[in-house]
């Protein structure tokens, strides 16, 4: 079972999906602690809010609500769904507290493709298709480290930046991890010009990429 927090369609907005229509599943529950985390209402799983799942269905997720879903019963239900999308993300909270291998199965064997979105402090459980994005979260406030196993099965390392320290941190994660066949995005945390003017001086020097949060700009889900 899966606690789900909200279920939506929208266009990826960030990484090398960007511009991709793709339907957000959103799992509660986190304790990683980023002090800057935009969506701190999936960090508790407090009993008080279980719902039942159609509440957690195309809605605004936003006050910490969730539904135990199975993996075969979210699959029906997006297939079954009005959704246009075939891309799905499963995000968070963390996902990876969870084997995320029996939804990421039932997924696409209703015809969808899956990625995740993880910080990888815990290990990465999915189908071998699955496109694994790891935002890697160093010294946060749970105190969880990042995981080589989750930085090797990533098919894209998504850092966010504000300072050269950030960029310092990213180096050491990746000294031993080979990133030949990884896409390294640097992503500024805010929308200040410094934070942006590091991630585009430093992917340029390391030909490395820049994810911009377009749907923030945009002022889009």
């Amino acid at each position: 079972m899966y606690p789900v927090n909200e279920v939506f369609e929208t266009i990826q907005g960030e990484g090398s999906h960007c511009g991709v229509p793709s339907i957000f599943v959103r799992l509660q529950g986190c304790d990683v602690g980023c002090p800057w985390c935009d969506t701190m209402h999936t960090w508790e799983l407090d009993p008080a809010n279980q719902v039942v799942e159609i509440e957690v269905m195309q809605v605004d997720g936003s006050v910490g609500r969730w539904a135990n879903l199975s993996a075969q019963n979210l699959a029906d239900r997006l297939s079954q769904g009005n959704y246009q999308a075939k891309w799905v993300v499963i995000t968070g909270g963390e996902p990876c507290m969870h084997d995320l291998r029996p939804l990421t199965h039932a997924l696409e064997a209703k015809g969808f493709r899956c990625q995740i979105e993880t910080s990888g402090t815990y290990p990465v459980l999915v189908s071998d298709d699955t496109y694994v994005t790891v935002s890697p979260k160093v010294d946060m406030k749970g105190g969880k480290a990042v995981l080589t196993q989750a930085l090797a099965r990533a098919d894209e390392i998504k850092h966010p930046v504000a300072r050269q320290a950030h960029i310092d941190q990213l180096d050491q994660l990746l000294a031993d991890i080979d990133t030949s066949d990884k896409s390294v995005c640097l992503q500024p945390i805010s929308q200040k010009h410094a934070a942006t003017q590091l991630a585009i001086d430093t992917c340029i020097q390391r030909n490395w990429r820049l994810s911009v949060q377009t749907h923030k700009y945009l002022n889009i889900d």
